[in-house]
């Protein structure tokens, strides 16, 4: 958890106007829907709104599809899609293993069939085969898969030489209790969805694809607020309760891809527009945590707990500042404040752009709940990215008493795929 690099604001997640598709009128209904309209009218319309469609055929008093299910976002482009589109309310991460035998040959099949359905899942159409009908009466509902590759998937393939070095292994951290059965893996997804059920469609659809060529080596799952859940726009809310999101780099910087995206000379050449995700499973000792008061809360923090302004006053948005003190002379913003230490100007202007879900998965027999976030962040290059917080944050972070890293894994994600090329195709036929 950082400050500098937090989550993306809610401030994209409007509820636009049904029929909206990436804040453009969509035209034509997609194939589950019109299969889903046809049932209940024994018609299947022509190009229209929507969710015209559906309105049409709607039970009288129905209200018809929102934005929520009609957006969508697409497959093909410059970057993979779940990088930098708003933060959905349903998420899944899993990472598999190639099986034993399987290598490059394989692979590429497996990322052929795994982008084939990803580009038919985003666009509200069902699985080529083996529908389950699970998400048969949704749309896309901003349906993002991402694909990356593992440090252990290049040894697998025999593609050791276009490894690149920016996936070397993370160094070990003070804080860090991983769990090597729930860390790293060949192969990493992650799956977004504002529909929780059709996130569970493409995680299954996903699942079967990889058939025999790769098993599931570990599954996390996690949610975020829903679109529309807030009288106003807001920045997301972790588990402890804290504005969580207000210093993410925002794709308007005129530093973002930089920071974010390797450039298109960069190297090795198949990366070029892609990323690098550091995924941490990050459990919140929420039951040590609640025992402080809002005050020491928001020492540990440096931030307000009801506006996630900075405690020297302001708006969320106000700049920090630093050398403020009290009526004793003390920091205002403590030194080890969380907020303090993550900032992109005490890091080397090292930054990072985080994408998260919160989870919880039950109580420990104790009755601790087993609940705190999957961190998610992206940026061009790890050493220059999440490496230098988390090292500032190993020594002396407040905040770092009251969590446990518990997973980690790194991955290289690359560029988006072209219209009828598979995601790493560059990689796997170059």
């Amino acid at each position: 958890m950082t400050d500098q690099d937090q989550t993306l604001p809610e401030t994209a997640r409007l509820p636009r106007q049904a029929g909206a598709e990436n804040g453009s009128p969509r035209t034509g209904v997609s194939r589950r829907r019109l299969l889903g309209t046809a049932g209940a009218t024994g018609l299947v319309l022509g190009a229209a709104g929507a969710a015209a469609g559906y309105a049409a055929a709607a039970p009288a008093g129905a209200a018809p599809l929102t934005s929520l299910g009609a957006d969508r976002a697409m497959f093909h482009g410059k970057h993979q899609p779940g990088i930098t589109d708003a933060l959905q309310s349903c998420g899944h991460l899993i990472a598999f293993d190639l099986a034993a035998g399987a290598g490059r040959t394989e692979a590429a099949a497996l990322l052929r069939r795994w982008s084939a359905t990803a580009e038919r899942l985003m666009a509200g159409e069902p699985a080529s085969h083996g529908e389950t009908d699970v998400a048969r009466d949704a749309g896309p509902s901003s349906l993002t898969i991402t694909f990356g590759f593992g440090h252990s998937f290049f040894d697998r393939t025999g593609l050791q030489k276009q490894r690149p070095a920016a996936l070397d292994p993370l160094p070990d951290f003070s804080s860090d209790h991983l769990d090597k059965a729930r860390s790293n893996g060949d192969l990493w997804v992650q799956i977004g969805a504002d529909d929780a059920l059709v996130a569970f469609h493409a995680l299954r659809a996903i699942q079967k694809d990889a058939g025999s060529a790769a098993r599931v080596r570990w599954q996390m799952n996690g949610f975020n607020r829903s679109p529309g859940a807030t009288a106003r726009p807001m920045t997301a809310r972790n588990l402890m309760g804290q504005i969580d999101g207000t210093g993410n780099p925002k794709p308007t910087d005129s530093d973002f891809d930089r920071r974010i995206f390797v450039p298109e000379n960069g190297t090795p050449s198949w990366m070029a527009n892609g990323s690098y995700v550091v995924v941490r499973r990050i459990r919140m000792l929420l039951d040590d945590w609640e025992k402080l008061s809002p005050a020491q809360q928001e020492n540990v923090i440096g931030r307000r707990k009801s506006d996630g302004a900075p405690l020297t006053g302001g708006t969320e948005t106000t700049e920090m500042d630093l050398e403020k003190t009290d009526k004793n002379g003390e920091y205002v913003i403590p030194v080890n404040a969380h907020a303090r230490i993550t900032r992109p100007d005490q890091n080397g202007g090292a930054a990072m752009l985080r994408r998260p879900f919160s989870y919880h998965d039950g109580y420990d027999a104790d009755g601790t709940p087993d609940a705190g976030l999957l961190f998610i962040c992206w940026q061009a290059d790890p050493l220059r990215g999440f490496v230098p917080v988390q090292r500032k944050l190993d020594r002396g972070d407040a905040l770092s008493q009251y969590i446990r890293h518990e997973a980690s894994g790194l991955f290289a994600v690359p560029g988006g795929a072209a219209k009828g090329e598979y995601v790493g195709q560059r990689l796997l036929e170059g």
